[in-house]
């Protein structure tokens, strides 16, 4: 049985897509995360832009985004992944909409590191010019 943290990230953004498929058909703005630690895609989904109520009711959104916009949404995030660099623990956000028949995406990538795992690799008793005497 293959494992997640077998494959490539971008392998799991395309599980991500097909996972999401029929929610993104009936939306045409929002945003999908995918939170990632360990270059392993972990808790994903999407961000629903706010509904629009009038009059105690909420207007049902128009159509979401069809095959060919699916396709190219996920094409972009694919393309974005060349920009991600050496960082193993972050976030991904695309923002996306519908503009003119056409899926616009914006790419947010964040990465997290943790303080505590730098501890462990640069030890207190290490000078470095002196960096402490900045900080008490």
């Amino acid at each position: 049985m293959l494992r997640t943290e077998q494959l490539s990230l971008a392998r799991q953004i395309d599980l991500v897509f097909k996972e999401l498929q029929e929610e993104l058909s009936g939306l045409s703005s929002g945003t999908l995360f995918v939170q990632i630690r360990n270059n392993v895609i972990g808790k994903f989904g999407i961000r629903h832009n706010p509904l629009a109520g009038r009059s105690g009711t909420f207007a049902a959104d128009q159509e979401g985004l069809n095959t060919v916009q699916q396709s190219s949404f996920r094409l972009m995030a694919l393309e974005s992944l060349k920009y991600k660099r050496r960082w193993t623990h972050g976030e991904i956000s695309y923002e996306f909409a519908v503009r003119q028949g056409m899926v616009v995406v914006d790419a947010t990538l964040e990465s997290n590191y943790n303080m505590a795992n730098l501890m462990i690799r640069y030890p207190r008793n290490v000078q470095s010019d002196k960096p402490d005497q900045f900080y008490g």
